[in-house]
């Protein structure tokens, strides 16, 4: 059975992973984390694998690449900013 995960609890699940792990082991690993997102969601296995990097050495740097990854919709209204009000 599958996993809903909302973005802001991404770190637990990348937490599990040994590291350093390859791209396609995180694809797979992930395949059933399905990514709650502030608009719709992405499956995490799906969204790693379509990633440059062979390899990660650390959950900080996987949940870079993951951030890096989403698209638009994924954090809230496009082109709003959470800064300077």
């Amino acid at each position: 059975m599958g996993r809903n995960v909302h973005l802001n609890d991404i770190e637990p699940v990348l937490e599990e992973l040994d590291y350093p792990v390859s791209r396609d082991a995180v694809a797979d690993q992930c395949d059933d984390v399905t990514l709650v997102l502030a608009d719709g969601e992405e499956n995490l296995g799906d969204l790693v694998a379509g990633s440059g990097a062979d390899e990660f050495s650390s959950t900080d740097d996987l949940q870079s690449e993951v951030f890096n990854l989403l698209p638009r919709h994924a954090v809230g209204e496009p082109y709003q900013s959470e800064g300077e009000g």
